[in-house]
């Protein structure tokens, strides 16, 4: 089976100097292609960082972290945004334009795909939008939209690229538990169906049963590795030998 995400001893620090911190710590972690891997710890344990770093917002500093056949650690500014047009993100916050409307936020998700048209563009966020269930809500404005509708635009944007790796950092943490589970549902059977690999930060316990596999970062460590199943975990081991 192809790997999506190789992580192999990966070091990560922030600030310089006397103010050098430390924030991952020998990190090791392998995602196979099409995989729902869910991360789970406590706030400042890293989570957010590594989400990041695989999503090539920063630049890994040191080992090694290929994504999708790419090396990640030390790339150049182009190579990060190259990287990125095959990745999805979910933010904790919809992170929503409020001046555009749903339409406009999706198309958004193109924007770094120049090799389509306006209204090819146009046609596959509005086909995007419709999937989400939100076929009626195209030209409302953010303001206009729940909060469950809000973080199914941001679905729609992640995933209107069809991209291979889509990453999501606390994607229900805003929402209540019934539009926390609709959103998780519909992310999971578009990124199914469009075969591409999931990557979930989450401190939600109520999500846990759409993982294949749990992993747990606590003080900048990757603790343990689980498969999980109708959201209990087992089999769990140390990924550090």
């Amino acid at each position: 089976m192809a790997i999506a995400i190789s992580v192999q001893n990966l070091d990560h620090y922030f600030g310089q100097g006397q103010l050098r911190k430390q924030v991952l710590f020998d990190v090791n972690l392998e995602i196979n292609a099409g995989e729902i891997v869910i991360m789970t710890g406590p706030s400042g344990s890293g989570k957010t960082t590594l989400l990041t770093l695989v999503g090539g917002l920063r630049s890994a500093q040191s080992g090694s972290l290929q994504v999708l056949g790419q090396e990640l650690c030390g790339a150049s500014a182009q190579q990060l945004t190259r990287a990125r047009k095959q990745h999805g993100y979910i933010f904790q916050a919809h992170n929503l334009h409020g001046s555009l409307t749903a339409l406009q936020n999706v198309k958004m998700g193109l924007e770094l795909h120049q090799e389509l048209s306006l209204s090819e563009m146009k046609a596959r966020s509005k086909a995007m939008l419709e999937h989400v269930g939100l076929g009626e809500r195209i030209n409302y404005y953010p303001d206009d939209l729940s909060g469950g509708q809000k973080q199914r635009v941001a679905i729609a944007r992640a995933l209107v690229s069809h991209p291979k790796l889509v990453l999501a950092d606390e994607p229900t943490a805003a929402l209540d538990s019934k539009s926390g589970r609709d959103v998780v549902n519909l992310m999971q059977n578009l990124a199914k169906e469009q075969g591409c690999t999931i990557l979930l930060v989450t401190h939600d316990n109520r999500i846990l049963d759409v993982a294949d596999r749990i992993v747990h970062m606590e003080d900048g460590i990757l603790k343990r590795n689980s498969a999980a199943s109708a959201g209990l975990s087992c089999s769990t081991y140390n990924l550090h030998n």
